[in-house]
């Protein structure tokens, strides 16, 4: 009898044993996948059944447009048949997508040279976003490097002859965005045409038709940048729009056909983002085309011949397209698009069609061509060019959100402020487990396109999805993305502290099941809310995240750096450096009491490895469950399938883990 209870008693003891942290000194379970590339550390194994069930998933493609070709018979699409997307070219609706290139990192922008039939495409080196320029000829197959460099090299702009092109580039020493011109036929003789200066952000917009201008984009933070015209012959740059006196946000299209005025997104009445026109001559006073209309103008596209152009809105998240008569200023709605985000207008080389990338919350991206009538308002035919797969699924099946406002601890007025919020509520009855998803940026808005990893959630773990818009997002007014900048950067999780409370009070949400993901500065946002509310939540995916602001501000790429200063604060400031300091999550580690699950890209340019390893160690330290997923061909997010593959089946299987209790 004695020494039963004696077995019983060791037995206790190995359980008590057992729950304990582990000792800072245990080593954590590594294994390595994905011909090596992927380390998952304390990451189990992942059910062969699991990762059979998520299968479909994981092979859901899209499909963006990316130009027109010469004639207009071929329309050029980036997609992805293997790991990564690539250049492929379309001949009629639904027909066969005909691949052109076969790289081994994602082709990123794609723009068809004037006048011919070659494609100038960028593509960097396993996410580290140091972008190099190619000339694909697509009859041959050939592509050549135009820029053999260890810079950043993106935006181009072909001259309407095609004979130059202008881009930006870090070249000149690795840190400041200058803007350069190139004769693609001797790319050793590009040349420097501007040079930036304490860290503004400079790129070129686009040529005008006789070749004599450049229009030019400055930026020097998110609520001041600036046009200017560079005369391509004496090099004389003029200030055409935006002032020291009264700065605002002001963003270069394109210029207007006969190359006396341009056409720029412009908040400068503080109202909503404005399409407007202006001429280059000096003193001249802008016509601002859509005062009439409430919502942010967030892309405009020209015809070829000028006649008509096409704008998107964005109306609560929605895009709205509008067709407009440049010569009387009249526009109309386009009334036969899905609810959706719109994006890529360019014009048909006939001026009578608009291609387009369309995504909704039940299908993925895809390739649309309106058919336009002769009228600059009229558009007859929405075309479906591209019908990406979808795993067999039935998307009719996928759940659309609900747009809803909940209050947060501040006024707006006498009235408590509306923070905006999408949520996917599942069909079946609740109450339901929460999975909150904060977009990165933080200058950003989430907008409701398709996610298969939402959808993902809703099927597979039964949880609403919420994607709100915390201060600081775009797409609302000046006034509320200022709202989190310096000094107020935790008001915005504090913004996350209202989403609990209003959590609490829907009878079909259950808000002792919560879980919080993010990337980027969603990242931080997760490790915040993991400091400030763990006693509220059950478990945090924290993708790319910035954990110390002093580290990152200090170790993020030269090329970035003032711009993240003026939205964080400047971490030189002895005042703002100790701020900066008392909220990071890497210094208030012992108040996170939840699992984490941390992911990053071994070549991140903008949050640097150190960030993610820094807060895993200190956890680690700290006796708190953390896993880490590192990919070390990766930089800012996971770019190939087969590490996304991964990371998502390990998501899954950690929300499972932790949403079911």
């Amino acid at each position: 009898m004695i020494s039963k209870l004696i077995v019983n008693y060791l037995l206790i003891i190995c359980a008590l044993v057992m729950a304990l942290p582990r000792p800072v000194s245990a080593e954590p379970s590594v294994r390595v996948v994905n011909d090596g590339q992927l380390i998952l550390q304390d990451v189990p194994e992942i059910p062969s059944a699991l990762v059979a069930r998520l299968k479909q998933y994981q092979n859901i493609r899209s499909a963006a447009f990316m130009d027109w070709g010469k004639d207009g018979k071929v329309l050029y699409l980036r997609t992805r048949f293997g790991e990564v997307n690539q250049i492929h070219r379309m001949y009629s609706p639904g027909g066969a997508r005909q691949q052109l290139t076969w790289l081994e990192s994602s082709v990123g922008e794609v723009v068809r040279r004037n006048g011919g039939q070659e494609l100038a495409f960028t593509m960097d080196r396993a996410g580290g976003e140091l972008n190099q320029i190619y000339l694909l000829n697509p009859r041959t197959g050939e592509t050549r490097l135009l820029t053999a460099d260890k810079a950043r090299n993106r935006l181009i702009t072909w001259s309407k002859d095609g004979r130059l092109m202008a881009f930006q580039s870090t070249r000149r020493n690795g840190s400041n965005t200058d803007v350069w011109m190139m004769d693609p036929n001797r790319p050793e003789a590009a040349e420097l045409l501007v040079e930036s200066e304490n860290g503004d952000w400079w790129g070129p917009v686009d040529f005008s038709s006789d070749g004599k201008y450049l229009l030019v984009q400055q930026m020097r933070n998110v609520e001041d940048s600036r046009v200017h015209l560079l005369n391509l012959e004496t090099r004389e740059l003029r200030l055409l729009v935006g002032s020291d006196e009264a700065p605002s946000a002001n963003r270069a299209v394109t210029f207007d056909r006969d190359g006396t005025g341009f056409y720029y997104i412009s908040n400068a009445r503080e109202m909503a983002a404005e399409l407007v026109w202006k001429s280059i001559e000096p003193d001249t006073m802008p016509q601002h085309l859509t005062a009439t209309i409430p919502w942010d103008v967030t892309q405009f596209a020209l015809s070829h011949d000028g006649r008509r152009g096409a704008f998107v809105t964005n109306e609560s998240g929605i895009s709205r397209i509008y067709l407009l008569n440049t010569r009387s200023g009249k526009f109309s709605r386009v009334r036969n698009i899905p609810t959706g985000l719109v994006n890529n207008l360019k014009f048909h080389p006939d001026n009578q069609q608009l291609a387009l990338t369309l995504s909704t919350a039940q299908t993925p991206s895809d390739v649309f061509v309106i058919e336009l009538g002769r009228s600059a308002q009229s558009a007859k035919k929405l075309q479906r060019w591209t019908f990406s797969e979808v795993g067999g699924l039935d998307t009719d099946t996928f759940i659309e959100p609900d747009l809803v406002h909940y209050p947060t601890f501040d006024l707006k007025g006498d009235q408590p402020r509306q923070i905006p919020a999408f949520v996917y509520r599942p069909k079946a009855r609740g109450p339901h487990p929460v999975i909150i998803h904060v977009h990165g940026g933080p200058e950003a808005q989430y907008r409701p396109s398709f996610s298969s990893a939402f959808q993902m959630w809703i099927a597979e773990l039964g949880a609403a999805v919420i994607a709100p818009n915390i201060r600081g997002s775009t797409g609302y007014d000046i006034q509320y993305l200022a709202l989190d900048n310096g000094m107020l950067r935790e008001d915005a999780v504090k913004d996350i502290g209202a989403l609990l409370d209003w959590i609490a009070t829907q009878p079909d949400l259950d808000e002792s099941r919560v879980a919080i993901t993010g990337a980027s500065y969603g990242g931080y946002i997760v490790l915040a809310s993991a400091v400030h509310y763990s006693d509220r939540l059950k478990a945090g995916i924290d993708v790319v995240g910035i954990s110390n602001f002093v580290t990152f501000l200090e170790s993020t790429e030269d090329y970035r750096r003032d711009l993240r200063r003026y939205e964080y604060g400047d971490e030189r400031d002895p005042i703002m450096r100790a701020f900066l300091e008392s909220i990071s999550p890497l210094n208030n580690v012992d108040r996170i009491n939840i699992p984490l699950l941390v992911v990053q890209g071994e070549n991140d340019p903008r949050v640097p490895v150190s960030e993610s390893e820094q807060i895993v160690n200190a956890l680690l330290e700290n006796g708190q469950e953390v896993r880490y997923i590192k990919a070390l061909n990766e930089g800012h997010g996971y770019d190939r399938k087969e590490n996304r593959d991964v990371f998502q089946q390990a998501s899954i299987m950690f929300l499972q883990r932790y949403l079911s209790e």
